[in-house]
């Protein structure tokens, strides 16, 4: 319990880079995509699989040189993906040293970690619904929350055993009823006229992060590591805090592309 309070006091300046926005939060998304995907990496590593930080590198330079200077020419964004692809496989011209495993685990390291955290600025310039972004962030760690109180509390079926066995079905359901009671607060008093399409967002965010949580402990289970860092206390490292945001990210993103931007 301890460790949990102190991580969300440590967390407290995400709120603030999240509020001032802009440049700010575009850099910290790119801090977090360069930690993360280092963290992603060892964790292969530890198999004795060899993704290519270089590629990585590059990578990431590129997707946000595109999202600072030509955030809306879409065709760059499916250069960079292609590009991403090449980089990746041309590695294996190495044939001695490199193995097709290790064309994978960087195609997956980058796609994963840099493309989707990407999303949380791509958010935040989608204009008048720019305000959305805070809906990442309080879908992720409102499920979270409220998952673990619950799970604590009421829990007594276990939901996945083989992947994280101390989560169960009733802190899954009171993480989904957070998430929604949280997006719908904030609709309530920020965007009013988008309360039903933040309560929908709730829902599927509730849903999404817990898939992304899911995600990351089978990546950690099979690279044989309990947390991918130390950096933050009682959460490991950065991919340990945002696993969830990496699946909430890209759906409030396309949702508001897709359904509320038409």
């Amino acid at each position: 319990m301890k460790t949990r309070i102190l991580s969300a006091i440590i967390m407290l300046p995400l709120l603030a880079i999240v509020f001032i926005g802009g440049r700010l939060l575009l850099v910290a998304c790119f801090a977090i995509g360069i930690m993360g995907i280092r963290e992603f990496f060892r964790g292969f590593e530890n198999l004795n699989i060899k993704p290519s930080h270089m590629v990585a590198n590059i990578s990431i330079l590129g997707l946000y040189a595109i999202i600072l200077f030509a955030p809306a020419k879409y065709q760059f964004y499916m250069l960079w993906i292609m590009a991403v692809i090449v980089m990746s496989l041309l590695c294996l011209f190495d044939i001695e040293h490199k193995e097709p495993a290790d064309a994978m685990a960087t195609l997956t390291g980058i796609f994963y970690v840099i493309f989707f955290s990407s999303h949380v600025t791509l958010v935040e310039q989608t204009g008048e619904y720019g305000v959305m972004v805070w809906l990442i962030f309080l879908t992720a760690f409102g499920t979270d929350i409220m998952a673990y109180f619950t799970g604590y509390a009421l829990g007594k079926h276990k939901l996945a055993p083989k992947i994280s066995p101390k989560k169960t079905i009733e802190g899954s359901i009171g993480g989904i009823l957070g998430s929604v009671i949280f997006c719908a607060v904030f609709g309530y008093f920020v965007i009013p006229r988008l309360l039903a399409h933040c309560i929908v967002l709730g829902a599927l965010g509730g849903i999404l992060s817990q898939f992304g949580d899911l995600t990351a402990s089978i990546f950690k289970r099979k690279m044989g590591i309990k947390d991918y860092g130390n950096l933050i206390p009682g959460h490991g490292g950065i991919l340990d805090r945002f696993d969830s945001v990496l699946f909430t990210a890209p759906m409030v993103y396309y949702y508001i592309i897709f359904i509320i931007g038409q």
